[in-house]
C-alpha cells in the first residue's frame, strides 16, 4: 500500500523521478533512494508499438507496489489503452495516464481508471495540439504534456513546447478545473523553472535524478527551483 502522505506535497508541487533513467538491477533500491524527498515513482510503460521501444510493465509495477511507500505514477506509452490501463489501476497504481492519440473514446478510459480507484491522466506527445482535448478535461485529474518526443529517455527539453502549459493552465484556471499538469521529457535543473512558471505542477525528471551522484539532493534541489520560480495551488 502507498502512504497517503505521499499524495501530495505540502506546497503543493509534485517531483516525480522517473524510473526509465534508474539501474534496473536495482530498481526498488533506487526507490528507495528517492523515497523521503520525491513524491511520485514515474513509471514509463512502452509497448514497443505505440512507440519503438520496450521498458517497464505490469508485473514490474506490482513488484515496486509493495516494496515503496511512494505512489506510482503510471505513464502508458502503449497502442491499446483500453485494454490494459484498467489493470493498473486495479494493481494499486494512484495515477495511470493513456496517451491522447492512442485512445478513440478518452472519456469513458478516464472513467473506467477513475471507478477502479485510481486518479486519470490524458496524456499528450510532441506533435499532439492540446487545444482539441480541452473541453475533455474535465473528466480527468492529471493532463501529462510530454516536452519531448514520447519514447525514449535522455533527450533535449523543448521549450516551445511550454505553450501547450500556458494553454492548458489558463483553461484550467477560467474553469475552475481542479488539474495537475504534470510535463515529462528533459526535466533539469536549467529547465524547470521555466516549466513551473509556465504553468506546470508537476516534474518528471528521469536522468537529473538517477543520473546524479545524489538522487535524494537532486529531488530537493529541483523541489527548491521550481518552488521559486511560480506559486503552486494545492490540489489535495
Amino acid at each position: 500500500m502507498t502512504d497517503p502522505s505521499h499524495s501530495v506535497a505540502p506546497e503543493g508541487l509534485i517531483v516525480a523521478p522517473s524510473l526509465l533513467a534508474a539501474d534496473f538491477a536495482r530498481i526498488g533500491e533506487q526507490a528507495r533512494e528517492v523515497e523521503r524527498d520525491a513524491d511520485w515513482l514515474h513509471v514509463d510503460v512502452m509497448d514497443y508499438h505505440f512507440v519503438p521501444n520496450l521498458t517497464l510493465g505490469l508485473p514490474v509495477v506490482r513488484s515496486l507496489l509493495p516494496a515503496t511507500t511512494l505512489p506510482l505514477d503510471c505513464h502508458l506509452m502503449i497502442a491499446d489503452p483500453r485494454r490494459w490501463a484498467v489493470d493498473y489501476a486495479e494493481a494499486g497504481a494512484t495515477n495511470v495516464s493513456f496517451h491522447a492519440e492512442a485512445c478513440d473514446d478518452p472519456v469513458a478510459l478516464a472513467k473506467d481508471l477513475r471507478a477502479a480507484g485510481a486518479r486519470a491522466g490524458l496524456a499528450i506527445d510532441r506533435d499532439t495540439p492540446v487545444e482539441p482535448y480541452l473541453p475533455l478535461l474535465e473528466n480527468f485529474d492529471t493532463l501529462l504534456i510530454m516536452t519531448i518526443k514520447a519514447g525514449f529517455g535522455g533527450q533535449e527539453f523543448l521549450p516551445h513546447l511550454l505553450d501547450k502549459v500556458r494553454t492548458a493552465r489558463r483553461h484550467a484556471k477560467a474553469g475552475h478545473l481542479k488539474l495537475r499538469i504534470e510535463v515529462d521529457g528533459g526535466i533539469a535543473d536549467d529547465t524547470i523553472a521555466a516549466a513551473a512558471e509556465a504553468g506546470a505542477d508537476a516534474f518528471v525528471a528521469g536522468t537529473a535524478v538517477f543520473g546524479a551522484d545524489d538522487p535524494a539532493e537532486a529531488v530537493r534541489r529541483l523541489r527548491r527551483t521550481a518552488q521559486g520560480s511560480a506559486p503552486v495551488t494545492d490540489l489535495s
